[in-house]
């Protein structure tokens, strides 16, 4: 089936991933309901958004929503079934997407390192220049400027000295 992707939403009441999408052969816009079930507050989001996706009922049509699309989807289903409003729900999200400079990731157990590793590649992956980028410039050279004078260190001065 060939179809384009044009809004994938969540449904709270019962629970249900609606996906609005385009047939590219009749040019017809039709809207698809996915039931979520067996979904708890306690669920693992990353595991449903995967499990729905690799559904073979429903790959075809949701290949072009990303798997981070969907684990947002079922993050909110899962903060409404919490009994947290939308709010609460999208600064949590927020807060789990985002990294906090000031935190110390010694800190943390594997699970939420590993987390924080895929927030920071993510983030390399969207910033980075790469050739085909209309701005790309090779071999970039920048001069820093020198305001104050350059603060020597009391070790290297010393050890100049004695040899």
């Amino acid at each position: 089936m060939m179809c384009t992707a044009k809004k994938c939403g969540i449904r709270f009441q019962p629970p249900a991933i609606i996906l609005i999408y385009e047939n590219e052969i009749k040019g017809k816009s039709r809207q698809r309901i996915m039931p979520v079930r067996n979904f708890s507050k306690f669920s693992d989001c990353s595991r449903a958004a995967e499990q729905l996706k690799n559904n073979p009922r429903h790959k075809s049509y949701l290949e072009q929503v990303s798997l981070k699309q969907l684990e947002k989807l079922f993050s909110f289903l899962r903060g409404y079934l919490q009994g947290q409003s939308l709010e609460e729900t999208m600064k949590q999200i927020e807060q789990e997407t985002t990294i906090d400079p000031e935190e110390d990731l010694n800190k943390l157990d594997d699970k939420e390192l590993a987390k924080r590793k895929r927030i920071m590649d993510e983030l390399f992956e969207k910033n980075q220049k790469k050739k085909d980028d209309p701005d790309f410039v090779y071999d970039i050279e920048v001069e820093f400027p020198q305001d104050e004078q350059v603060q020597s260190c009391g070790w290297d001065t010393e050890s100049a000295d004695e040899f």
